[in-house]
């Protein structure tokens, strides 16, 4: 068929042409903001699953919701950065989102303020006042300058916060990638947004991570899950699958046998970016209409190539051989979450021996711990590619640690 006309869209947070699904989570967040609007408070999100289940698709949403709504978006991909250059990228995404709300002209003495907290949020990593070019004030002595993240986020967002409000308006902060702030970060994100909360400012923000930013989430602050549902999203029901991969077809004029989508759901498992996937693969080898079980098996092959070299290969490529050996180990137990002693005794080592090595690939993203004791892969289907792309179990030798010098 037509690669022209092919309707599935293989991409790292590509929004599929049928969301399905998620209308629970959508619905949440209608909700948020519109009792926010009417000055009420509701417990906000941080969406969490596995790589590839669409978070990041939904966060897309939720800005689409927002802006029809003439909320400001502040989006923001966070990467581990130490606390200034944290203040950096949030700094530079309030201070659009500042302008935003009102163009400088018509700055308000509360925009002003807002603008001049601002700057004194930044002055400690950029003194040159390069990130608050344009704003036109002085850093608001006392505000923002406590040398204190978490202080100093919660003075920038109150003082934004009236601002917007002034104006009848609202912001939210859509943070992607949230397990990768440093806990001092999640702190101060939460304290800050437990303050917006309390006043009932116009201020809300929505996250997506890996699963364990529920417990990173509890672990920074304690009341965090009663600021934050945490709705887990992973693979789609049997009808949800079948409206992944049928409805985009349908608008082309494309139908799937029953059997063949009882084939792609079976090898997918039901994950959303898979079924984009393969997808795109039986579009490309399917000759017409209707498409069958005999061209989902001839996609198959192309399909777990593209798998293997993009979704999967970049992940593996990241880790030690040590940590490659622990992944393979993991691997040969299955894809359920395992013990670290179980893990410990496939690689003929101790669970003590093995926990750093076990704290790097969680550190990395690789692996998450569902529960005391037990760790399991961050990607759907990642076991199975490591026993194809590591035929063999090779644990490195032990190596002796360096000895201290006493002096002698």
């Amino acid at each position: 068929m037509d690669a022209l006309t092919n309707p599935y869209t293989p991409n790292a947070g590509a929004e599929p042409q049928a969301i399905v699904g998620r209308d629970d989570q959508l619905a949440s967040f209608d909700l948020l903001l519109a009792r926010i609007e009417r000055g009420r408070t509701e417990q906000s999100m941080i969406i969490t699953g596995l790589r590839g289940v669409g978070k990041t698709v939904l966060l897309g949403q939720f800005r689409t919701k927002a802006l029809a709504k003439d909320w400001v978006v502040v989006e923001l991909e966070v990467s581990k950065n130490d606390d200034n250059n944290f203040r950096r990228d949030i700094g530079s995404k309030l201070r659009t989102a500042l302008f935003e709300l009102s163009p400088k002209a018509k700055w308000t003495d509360r925009f002003k303020h807002a603008a001049g907290v601002l700057r004194s949020f930044n002055v400690s990593v950029d003194p040159g006042g390069t990130w608050t070019a344009g704003l036109g004030v002085e850093a608001a002595a006392g505000f923002a300058d406590h040398s204190d993240l978490a202080m100093d986020l919660t003075d920038v967002l109150i003082a934004i916060g009236e601002a917007a409000q002034e104006r009848a308006r609202g912001v939210v902060l859509l943070l992607d990638e949230v397990q990768f702030l440093s806990k001092a970060q999640l702190e101060a994100v939460i304290q800050a947004l437990h303050k917006m909360v309390q006043r009932k400012l116009p201020v809300t923000m929505v996250g997506a991570g890996l699963p364990q930013i529920a417990e990173l989430a509890g672990d920074a602050k304690s009341y965090a899950e009663r600021l934050f549902k945490f709705p887990a999203i992973g693979n789609l029901s049997p009808t949800d699958a079948r409206a992944a991969l049928s409805t985009p077809a349908l608008e082309e004029g494309v139908e799937f046998m029953p059997d063949a989508i009882k084939m792609a759901i079976d090898v997918t498992e039901g994950y959303p970016y898979f079924l984009q996937e393969l997808g795109y693969a039986v579009w490309t080898v399917a000759a017409n209409s209707p498409i069958r079980a005999e061209d989902i098996a001839e996609a198959i092959p192309g399909y777990e190539s593209k798998l293997d070299e993009s979704f999967f290969r970049v992940r593996l490529d990241r880790a030690t051989e040590l940590q490659r050996a622990y992944l393979r180990a993991m691997a040969a137990l299955g894809s359920a979450p395992q013990k670290a002693s179980d893990v410990a005794d496939v690689m003929g080592r101790t669970s003590q021996n093995l926990g750093p090595t076990r704290a790097e690939l969680i550190n990395m993203g690789l692996l998450y711990t569902p529960e005391h004791g037990y760790a399991a892969f961050t990607v759907p289907q990642f076991d199975k590619f490591v026993l194809r792309a590591i035929p063999a179990l090779n644990v490195p030798g032990l190596k002796s640690r360096p000895r201290k010098n006493n002096g002698n």
